[in-house]
């Protein structure tokens, strides 16, 4: 039987290269994202690579859209293997400082980037756990491991992103269900160009950081919970883990 992937945020950047890297290694997948007209588009993308897919129009800052989504999946697979909390958003482009922030603004960082992995995986958890059995995949930042003038609450939410994912990991301890976390590094995205405008240096593709992403959703990395893994540097053969 296929494993099922859930992917929010799925129909561009890095979402989508994860939908088409899981749809060609086997999987099954459920989908989100708010644009409906583009996650249908991907719908058919992954469809044609051999999955079964499952996409929604959905906010994952909302909790009735999280209930919805995630129970629809559940009813349509019967299950959830992989859970990857992808969605974000960056906020104001540019970047104010801190103290220019504005403070509606601030809080829907902080709601769509830190509250809605939350909501999501406090629902998909008891499903994993009621299996013994899951894969949960944050997506984090460099700025979410360093504070940098500018990046504001983008960099707080990730800070905030990985303190989650360290916590969880250590309530579900032993349970068979793992929670890590992966920062994709500086990628050629929409985001990443509102991020960096002035950008001059060559980005990696999203399509080409997909690696570590498939291990974690492996069982080979069924022994791995609560640790922070680089893309772009990841290298399975001869890794410490």
């Amino acid at each position: 039987m296929k494993k099922v992937a859930m992917i929010t945020g799925a129909s561009k950047g890095l979402g989508k290269a994860l939908t088409h890297y899981f749809a060609r290694e086997g999987y099954n997948l459920a989908i989100c994202s708010r644009n409906e007209e583009v996650i249908g588009k991907i719908k058919k993308e992954a469809e044609k690579l051999g999955a079964d897919v499952l996409a929604i129009r959905a906010d994952m800052s909302k909790a009735k859209d999280v209930e919805r989504f995630v129970a629809l999946t559940e009813e349509y697979f019967g299950k959830i293997d992989v859970l990857i909390n992808n969605a974000s958003i960056l906020g104001p482009s540019p970047m104010p400082y801190l103290l220019d922030y504005p403070e509606q603004d601030f809080e829907e960082v902080l709601r769509v980037n830190t509250i809605g992995p939350f909501l999501v995986t406090r629902r998909v958890l008891p499903i994993m756990l009621q299996k013994q059995k899951g894969s949960i995949i944050n997506i984090t930042s460099e700025a979410g491991a360093t504070g940098y003038a500018g990046w504001g609450a983008y960099g707080i939410s990730k800070f905030a992103l990985e303190g989650l994912t360290e916590t969880w990991a250590d309530e579900v301890g032993e349970s068979g269900v793992r929670v890590n976390m992966v920062d994709p590094g500086e990628i050629d995205t929409d985001m990443h160009r509102l991020a960096v405008p002035d950008c001059d240096y060559e980005l990696a593709k999203p399509e080409e950081i997909t690696a570590v992403f498939g291990y974690l959703a492996s069982d080979a990395s069924s022994h791995i919970t609560g640790k922070r893994f680089e893309a772009q540097s990841f290298q399975l053969e001869g890794s410490e883990f």
